[in-house]
């Protein structure tokens, strides 16, 4: 979470003196005054937790080695979808050896079946264009 446990108290202080000083001017039992700013207060406590994380949520920032490996998977799909377009102005049918073999040992099976998903929807526009 964003900031720390103080700036709950912070707020919830702020919510018991302004509810204070706002119901102190009306006609209420000083017992109702203290217990109803308390309670406030309480309430202020717990919806700044809810606070913090909406603000941890908008200023995170992923790992700059996370965002280095996906722009170099952005950039090496660019080149395969260029490679695919120039085969298909020059009128040429995309053969196995056109590709190269990639090892998958260390990579997720999503990862893997994103691209099997891929290969045969490139396998899919070449017969439809066939």
């Amino acid at each position: 979470m964003y900031g720390s446990i103080l700036y709950n108290c912070w707020t919830a202080l702020v919510a018991f003196t302004l509810y204070f000083f706002v119901t102190l001017s009306q006609s209420q039992a000083p017992t109702q005054i203290l217990i109803g700013s308390f309670v406030i207060a309480v309430i202020a406590f717990f919806i700044m937790f809810a606070v913090r994380y909406l603000l941890a949520y908008v200023l995170y920032t992923p790992d700059q080695q996370l965002f280095e490996e996906v722009s170099e998977q952005n950039e090496t799909d660019k080149e395969l979808l260029n490679h695919d377009h120039d085969l298909h102005l020059n009128n040429e049918t995309p053969t196995t050896s056109n590709f190269s073999t990639v090892e998958y040992n260390d990579e997720s099976t999503e990862e893997i079946a994103q691209v099997v998903r891929t290969m045969l929807n490139q396998e899919d526009t070449a017969t439809k264009n066939s």
